[in-house]
């Protein structure tokens, strides 16, 4: 048998006291006008240091009410690095709590998916909305119902939703000290044609980052239309601005993708990375550490991410969707520095 949780050991580790502990696991929080946001977290830490399970084993009934349910993430795509990146987080979270977790792909039919919408609630407890799947009519509807639900990497400005992101103003910040210490000056900033649009929020973010630095020229943007068949680069797009007089010195990458078809492209022409274009990148993709040169990038900060989702959606779960305060959360990325941007 597991070694007794007591209500002690959960004051300590919460930093509060040990009546309010047990007015908590004894269902007398509300009487007492305990906050919903301290009840979970005692509830949250019980559930993780086992205490409801050691009730099971000796047979006794919790006063206060578990209902762990299953939580849905709906992605657009599952060939997406940052959703196979994270999920291993997610389930880790959600399993410390005793939640299921489930992932599911945004159907391309938008009509079909606008019906399935209304139905999730007969399968899911609540549910993560990643970047494009939260379009507005799948918001509209999960408000309408008072369906607990998270934004994951995907805010809204005019609404009031609890959302987790990656902060990309201080991951641009982070990104342009970097680029400034290493002395270059004339930068590219490189995006996929069909990404431009969603992306110009952080091309402004890396441009307001350049404009407070003396000595660094107005970065030139190419939005890069990939062959569809090849998906190569076409070369007319790009040459002009590696030679003179615009003369890159080194070239941000929005998407980790096009980081690939970007290197390939460099080593075509015989460009050597860093010594003859230096290269940064403001995602992470598989294998950046393996290549040559291992690329620069900004990492997102998974664990905390993942963290902060799942104690977001299991709060809105336990108060049914009528959490009164919303949380936009914004956590900066690291920045892992290779050789690809001329640091050995």
């Amino acid at each position: 048998m597991g070694k007794k949780v007591k209500n002690k050991d959960l004051a300590e580790r919460l930093g509060v006291s040990g009546t309010l502990v047990s007015l908590v696991l004894n269902n007398k929080a509300d009487q007492h006008g305990i906050r919903k946001d301290t009840q979970e977290k005692v509830l949250a830490l019980a559930r993780q240091m086992g205490y409801f399970d050691l009730l099971k084993k000796q047979n006794e009934i919790s006063p206060v009410e578990e209902k762990p349910g299953i939580i849905g993430m709906i992605v657009p795509s599952l060939h997406d690095p940052f959703i196979y990146e994270i999920t291993p987080f997610l389930q880790k979270a959600f399993s410390s709590i005793g939640v299921g977790f489930s992932i599911m792909t945004k159907d391309p039919d938008d009509g079909r998916y606008n019906r399935l919408v209304g139905s999730l609630k007969k399968f899911y407890s609540g549910l993560i909305l990643v970047g494009e799947s939260a379009d507005d009519y799948t918001i509209r509807s999960l408000r309408a119902m008072d369906y607990p639900f998270v934004l994951l990497e995907k805010s809204i400005r005019n609404l009031r939703l609890n959302t987790v992101c990656t902060d990309m103003a201080e991951g641009s910040r982070r990104i342009v000290d970097h680029i400034e210490k290493m002395g270059y000056k004339n930068i590219l900033i490189a995006t996929d044609k069909y990404s431009a649009i969603k992306d110009k929020p952080v091309i402004d973010l890396i441009k307001t980052e350049i404009d407070k630095k003396t000595g660094m020229n107005k970065p030139a943007i190419v939005e890069l239309d990939l062959q569809m068949a090849a998906r190569d680069i076409d070369p007319d797009q790009i040459d002009k601005f590696l030679r003179p007089p615009y003369r890159a010195e080194i070239i941000i990458v929005l998407q980790a993708e096009l980081v690939y078809q970007v290197m390939s492209f460099l080593r075509r022409k015989k460009l050597r990375v860093p010594q003859d274009v230096a290269l940064v990148a403001m995602e992470e993709g598989i294998g950046f550490d393996l290549m040559f040169s291992p690329v620069t990038c900004l990492r997102k900060p998974l664990t905390g991410m993942a963290l902060k989702v799942a104690n977001m959606i299991w709060s809105e779960v336990k108060n049914s969707g009528k959490t009164k305060y919303k949380r936009q959360v914004n956590i900066a990325p690291d920045l892992v520095i290779r050789n690809s941007c001329g640091t050995i």
